[in-house]
């Protein structure tokens, strides 16, 4: 198999869990009950009682989620692609 280029994988997961998270963002600023919809359908899929309500729109907060998720989804891109690499390099 190719090797993966981590920077790359890191980059592509970074962008889409930060996407991931503006479009929640976006959903909860548009305001009409379609966010606290989803978690009241979501949450006992899981067998969570509905515990959380979604709050009023914070730009600043949506901010530190996107820059978070970028973080998170970069490393977590980093991690993979490293993980990838070594069992391909030792399945050989």
């Amino acid at each position: 198999m190719a090797k993966v280029d981590v920077n790359k994988l890191g980059i592509t997961l970074g962008v889409f869990f930060g996407l991931l998270h503006l479009v929640w963002g976006l959903v909860v600023l548009a305001g009409s009950g379609i966010a606290q919809m989803y978690l009241d359908w979501i949450f006992p899929l899981h067998f969570l009682n509905k515990v959380y309500t979604v709050t009023s729109f914070n730009a600043v907060y949506l901010l530190i989620l996107v820059i978070m998720a970028l973080v998170i989804g970069y490393v977590m891109g980093l991690v993979l692609g490293a993980l990838w690499n070594y069992i391909d390099k030792k399945v050989k």
